[in-house]
């Protein structure tokens, strides 16, 4: 499915974030659950694209300015990706980023009444968890956690119910649950890009 959208004029974004050295962009039309994704790297005041864009799927309610748990919806903002990927399948070859294999007992935690809502945590193979909700069993879910990178949304200061567990995945070619998923070779070659302080920034018009 083609993507029409205009990323920026040229390939230059100004004035950019503010201190941000890596930026992935992240644009759709309001409703739409596809997007335009685009990596894009410091140049003097500017950012300047790199590579991209290629197309996204985003969550099955779109992009929203106001999420909330449950709700399918992608969050719109500017939040850093967070400094360790995950995955149930061998390291890719990450140049700066940590990776943790996923093994029995990794959770993400998406209990709105739970104190490490919204937070990985790992608990003993084999044993109930004692946050509930709609929380996820990582190591089961295949493909779409094959690699994952955390997009850092409601992450400070965590506010219960606001929302959970926005990653940037491996695409099943559907609208996702509130993630922004990617095909495994793409969201690879993002993921090998990546340094610590990148930020991503998601938006619709």
């Amino acid at each position: 499915m083609s993507v029409a959208v205009v990323l920026a004029a040229g390939a230059l974004l100004c004035p950019g974030p503010a201190g941000a050295q890596q930026l992935v962009t992240v644009q759709a039309k309001p409703g739409a659950t596809v997007a335009a994704l685009a990596l894009w790297r410091r140049s003097g005041a500017c950012l300047r694209r790199v590579a991209g864009p290629w197309t996204a799927n985003l969550g099955a309610a779109g992009l929203s300015t106001h999420k909330h748990e449950g709700d399918d919806a992608t969050p719109t903002g500017t939040y850093r990706i967070g400094g360790t990927v995950y995955g149930t399948a061998p390291n890719p070859g990450l140049a700066r980023l940590a990776y943790h294999r996923l093994v029995c007992g990794d959770w993400w935690d998406e209990d709105p009444g739970s104190p490490t809502y919204n937070r990985f945590r790992h608990v003993a193979c084999g044993t109930q968890p004692s946050f509930g909700g709609s929380s996820e069993a990582l190591w089961r879910i295949t493909p779409q956690y094959r690699y994952f990178a955390v997009i850092d949304y409601n992450a400070s200061p965590v506010v219960p119910g606001r929302g959970s567990a926005v990653f940037m995945h491996v695409s099943t070619g559907r609208p996702t649950a509130g993630c922004v998923s990617l095909p495994e070779e793409t969201l690879l070659r993002v993921l090998r890009w990546l340094r610590p302080g990148a930020l991503v920034r998601l938006t619709s018009g």
